[in-house]
């Protein structure tokens, strides 16, 4: 059961180009799962159901990786995430190696939005 406090992080807007597009990418490669709200927009819940959201058309995606980077954690090996990465329309924008002392890599989505991965060791 989810934990609710007064700080924690519980919605995101991500721009999109097509909706259904990143919607599909996020699905694939992540395991998030999309629903209609009631005003008819897709939105999106992460794979604990701790995290929602919706895919917004006209915002300018998230393309500075010299500014705030959200981080999805991977409890597999790192590698698997960036081939579904590559096979469902986004790209490896900086590769495995980071930071030294942790897995991680930056990931492009159809979009152009800059996430981070993280493997939870």
């Amino acid at each position: 059961m989810a934990e609710y406090k007064t700080g924690k992080i519980c919605y995101l807007e991500i721009p999109a180009i097509d909706i259904e597009t990143s919607a599909a990418f996020y699905k694939n490669v992540f395991g998030w799962q999309y629903r209609k709200r009631g005003d008819g927009a897709l939105a999106f819940d992460d794979t604990v159901g701790q995290v929602s959201g919706t895919w917004v058309t006209g915002k300018k995606p998230m393309t500075d990786t010299n500014s705030l980077i959200i981080y999805i954690m991977l409890l597999e090996d790192i590698n698997i995430t960036i081939d579904l990465i590559n096979k469902h329309g986004g790209k490896i924008v900086h590769p495995v190696g980071l930071h030294p002392h942790e897995v991680t890599a930056l990931f492009s989505d159809p979009a152009g939005n800059v996430f981070g991965l993280f493997q939870q060791r």
